[in-house]
């Protein structure tokens, strides 16, 4: 006992002063990055936290990305440097040419790890490389093309469902609960060759039930995936398995449950895929998406690999439950300063974003209605002619510039890194820069709102959404910036390494979606204000004090206003 307590007070003073040191080395040791503009912090401790992640914070978003310069100074908590970027060759820095010193914060890596496995989102280097070579070309345009059957099956079972509630005329519906539901089954057959949500009412499948839980589960212990996953480095996973099951909070035993469940059902579908393929084509064809989902796709390309190159199992596995993820994602949002989700595609919220937009600008709706009731000719609208549709392209391309539902994508530097301008910026003291040395530790914030709103490269009305900006040539400064995402122009589905593996699978489930619902139903504003929140992915609600994910829309059909 008396040689505990001194050791006990030791232990105290050195975590004391290793506080203190972290919380006031900002205010004491001058930073290579003091010079950078950037606007004034409201909390000496929290710096700009609260407008970072501040649900109704579009302000500060616009302030930052227009008045201070394309490399912007933010202070953290405890007074700790952070950059917001959106300048095209430091962007270019960060995600292609020196990602490997710009990687993910290391707990979002250890927590998608821990929750998800070895797959996608958990992995850095190499082995994130390996992966993607082989992840690749399952998500080809080539393949995109044998799933949009897929696409078109399940947009039509959302048409009946939306046609049987509105009975004899117009109702408000909750649209963004149905296009949730809807992109959970289009990644779940698409992806999976699985159906977890028929689209009915009161259906209700285990796998269905724990993928939608999961998300509100994880955003109630944001400050375990913090820190939890550190502890992960230590011990067996017979141990750690047995600390959780013990773990005395009931959250925890909640998504404990909901993963036991997602990684069960991954596991029975990978073995029930694998013996279908070695059946051969009738198996095959007998399955959801007749082996042309991309779990299958997968499975079959990674037998055909070579031994370097190929997978094992349970990195599938992981694979699929990072499928899960996503649809996990796009199925509900919450606000980021409860759960940190970044560089997913969200398809759902994206399409309920355009039938918002569309809803308050009737005449878009109509000119996109008419394209597309000449395109379908009483049918479904082939691949090679849906993806060319000019104005329903031209509307999905302007709500991603203007609307990307990913608000908070960081990085953090691993070590030194010296980050190359476009053009120079002035300091503060009025000195040009033509690079930063930016030191390890910093969190860089990549600047999507500020590169897609960018004035200087969209023009003048880089702030309003207009499709038909799409229809003519865009301005030269913006083909001459070369920026570096992967879809025409825009930083919203990233690009590099660590770009969204999926953004073709969502275009096509956007303009299938929309190619269905448009010629048969209208879409008008509600009576009550439609809110937008900042979160790790953008979600509507129907007040500024609501926050539960809700997004209603006066919907009727086509043929009624036609009568009328």
């Amino acid at each position: 006992m008396t040689v505990l307590i001194p050791l006990l007070q030791s232990v105290l003073i050195c975590s004391a002063t290793w506080f203190l040191w972290k919380s006031l080395r900002q205010f004491i040791v001058k930073s290579s990055l003091d010079n950078l503009p950037g606007p004034p912090s409201k909390s000496l401790w929290r710096g700009h936290i609260p407008q970072i992640y501040g649900r109704h914070e579009w302000d500060f978003y616009k302030d930052i990305a227009q008045n201070y310069g394309p490399v912007v100074k933010l202070n953290g908590l405890l007074g700790n440097k952070m950059l917001y970027v959106f300048d095209p060759l430091a962007l270019h820095s960060v995600i292609v040419k020196d990602q490997d010193i710009y990687e993910e914060p290391a707990f979002l890596i250890k927590s998608n790890l821990s929750v998800f496995g070895p797959g996608l989102l958990s992995t850095l280097g190499d082995h994130h490389r390996k992966q993607r070579k082989l992840l690749n070309p399952v998500f080809s345009i080539a393949h995109m093309r044998h799933l949009t059957p897929v696409f078109y099956r399940i947009s039509h079972q959302l048409e009946r469902a939306i046609a049987a509630r509105l009975g004899s005329g117009p109702r408000e519906i909750d649209v963004l609960g149905w296009m949730g539901r809807t992109a959970l089954e289009l990644i779940g057959q698409g992806g999976l060759g699985y159906s977890f949500d028929p689209l009915v009412e009161n259906a209700s499948i285990p796998v269905g039930d724990a993928i939608k839980t999961l998300l509100p589960t994880l955003a109630s212990l944001a400050i375990y995936r913090r820190t939890v996953p550190y502890l992960f480095d230590y011990g067996t996973p017979a141990l750690r398995r047995m600390v959780l099951e013990h773990f005395p909070d009931r959250r925890v035993q909640a998504l404990v449950k909901a993963v036991d469940i997602i990684d069960a059902t991954c596991k029975e579908i990978l073995r029930d895929r694998k013996t279908a393929l070695e059946l051969g084509n009738e198996a095959i064809t007998h399955q959801i998406a007749e082996g042309k989902d991309i779990l299958s796709v997968l499975i079959q390309a990674n037998m055909n690999a070579m031994e370097d190159d190929r997978l094992p199992d349970h990195e599938v596995v992981a694979q699929m439950r990072q499928v899960l993820r996503y649809v996990i994602t796009i199925f509900l949002s919450f606000p980021y300063s409860t759960l940190i989700f970044a560089a997913m595609d969200t398809t759902s919220n994206a399409l309920s974003k355009t039938l918002n937009l569309l809803a308050e600008h009737p005449e878009i709706q109509q000119k996109l209605r008419k394209e597309l009731v000449e395109a379908t000719q009483g049918g479904d609208i082939p691949y090679d002619d849906l993806v060319h549709l000019p104005y329903l392209d031209a509307v999905c391309r302007e709500t991603l510039r203007i609307f990307p539902p990913a608000v908070t994508m960081m990085r953090e530097t691993r070590k030194d890194a010296i980050m190359p301008l476009s053009e120079p910026i002035r300091g503060v003291d009025g000195a040009i820069m033509s690079e930063i040395h930016v030191p390890k530790g910093t969190v860089i914030q990549i600047g999507v709102h500020g590169s897609n709103w960018n004035k200087a490269l969209w023009g003048e009305d880089a702030l309003e959404w207009k499709p038909e900006r799409w229809l003519a040539p865009l301005p030269a400064a913006l083909e001459e910036a070369r920026i570096p995402g992967v879809y025409s122009h825009l930083m919203t589905f990233l690009g590099g390494g660590r770009s969204c593996i999926g953004f073709k699978f969502s275009q096509i489930e956007m303009k299938a979606v929309l190619a269905v619902l448009l010629p048969v139903f209208t879409f008008e504003l509600p009576k009550a204000p439609i809110v937008w929140n900042i979160a790790g992915v953008a979600y509507p609600t129907m007040s500024k004090e609501a926050t539960k994910p809700k997004m209603m829309l006066k919907v009727g059909f086509v043929k009624d206003m036609q009568r009328s």
